[in-house]
């Protein structure tokens, strides 16, 4: 990546900033949108959605011809045991206690006869997810056939997490399934990890950038002025004493909406969908989205290298036409600070307002199997390379950049934006 002028920086980022302010009337309907639709609501904890609506066909005389990626891993269980063992903690408390409502008892025996399967699994990819990873692959050979049908390179990586591992593995198995001729590499290693998930790379390799993004508020404060607490314990438990002996109604009410959120990634049935009232889902869903907003969004400038490998090896394949492809398979700790790096769909831009992160950064976007594909494009008339970019299959926006024509964007100008980027968040020492 080459730097540029100090004067053609600033120009760059100036007309980033300007995009990104337009960019809040985007989704001014995100209530009404998540509403709508359950997996919406479970934001970051939905399984994938193949909704994606027909591509739009690529300037006359350009053929696809290679493709870089970004995936999280498809759907799991709760990533984290607490949402199977603090939820039978306090329900075994309760039931001791004989402070359950009748609703609370039906809950009581649903979860006694559900948790052990799903404990045990904890954090480990669940079948749905294999399948979502083999279907994204079986659609992308379709949509671009000129990629694969003639073989060629493919090196596929992940972290070294099983959930990811596996999913790279679904992915590989359909792609090669589809498209025979191509030679497939992949691995797991620890090296990997800056370029799949840089917020967990080893401290020897881990790289740091300067840069930080405005919080308005804690995720703490937000939770708590829009949870009625009792409210939703009322409907389970007579009495509530007990909870603060056993971590307080702040964990447990947070660790029910995330098994509410998750169970469809790996259990059919429906035994929590009267749990909670509409009205208490949309605040659950805007308190999450707040807290992946935070929590991942804000390491933005972490997913540098990530952004240079895309570049990096997409000219090396452009130069010596060896790869078709280059997959990453990672978590949504590093999806959510990649789209907003790359200023997806406007994505890039800092709310000074807590309530407004909403109608601009939504958790939803990053479903289990969530994936970034940018696709390359050349034209035996035009040396111009031309890209566009898929957000989970959908043709997304890059407002930064001038399109050349619908979602197509000039792949120089890609470059130049990013060495922009880099220049003004440079790398800095391993924060204390």
């Amino acid at each position: 990546m080459n730097k540029k002028p100090v004067l053609f920086v600033a120009a760059v980022l100036a007309a980033l900033a300007f995009s990104q302010h337009s960019a809040l009337s985007q989704v001014a309907n995100v209530v009404e949108i998540v509403s709508a639709d359950r997996d919406k609501i479970a934001g970051c904890e939905g399984p994938y959605r193949f909704d994606a609506a027909p591509l739009t066909p690529a300037p006359k005389g350009y053929v696809p011809f290679y493709i870089t990626h970004y995936g999280r891993h498809g759907s799991r269980y709760a990533w984290n045991s607490n949402t199977y063992s603090l939820i039978k903690k306090v329900l075994d408390a309760a039931s001791e206690a004989g402070s359950l409502t009748p609703r609370g008892e039906k809950l009581y025996e649903d979860f006694n006869a559900f948790y052990a399967v799903p404990l045990i699994n904890t954090g480990d990819l669940s079948d749905l997810g294999m399948e979502q990873h083999m279907e994204i692959a079986r659609i992308m050979c379709e949509e671009f056939p000129e990629v694969f049908k003639d073989g060629g390179k493919i090196l596929a990586r992940s972290s070294t997490s099983q959930r990811a591992i596996v999913s790279m593995n679904a992915f590989t198995v359909s792609l090669q399934k589809q498209a025979p001729k191509l030679d497939i590499k992949m691995n797991s290693l620890h090296t990997n990890l800056l370029i799949t998930n840089p917020s967990g790379a080893p401290r020897e390799i881990s790289e740091y950038y300067k840069g930080e993004i405005l919080v308005p508020e804690s995720t703490v404060e937000f939770r708590d002025r829009m949870t009625d607490y009792d409210a939703i314990l009322g409907k389970l438990f007579t009495d509530r004493g007990f909870l603060e002996e056993i971590g307080g109604r702040r964990d447990f009410v947070y660790e029910l909406f995330n098994l509410w959120a998750g169970y469809h990634n790996y259990d059919d049935g429906d035994w929590l969908e009267d749990l909670f009232t509409k009205d208490q889902l949309l605040k659950f869903w805007e308190i999450e989205n707040y807290s992946v907003y935070v929590g991942h969004s804000r390491n933005r400038y972490r997913m540098i290298p990530i952004l240079k490998d895309m570049i990096d090896l997409a000219d090396e394949a452009i130069a010596t036409g060896e790869y078709k492809g280059h997959f990453r398979f990672g978590h949504d700790t590093a999806f959510n600070a990649l789209c907003p790096l790359l200023n997806i769909n406007g994505s890039g831009y800092e709310a000074s307002k807590t309530e407004d992160v909403k109608y601009w950064f939504q958790n939803y976007d990053t479903p289990k199997a969530a994936n970034l594909q940018i696709v390359l494009y050349k034209s035996k008339k035009n040396p111009e390379i031309l890209f566009k970019v898929l957000r989970n299959g959908s043709e997304a926006v890059l407002p930064q950049l001038t399109a050349v024509s619908g979602p197509y964007y000039k792949w120089v100008d890609l470059k130049a934006w990013a060495d922009a980027l880099v220049e003004a968040h440079p790398k800095v020492d391993r924060p204390r």
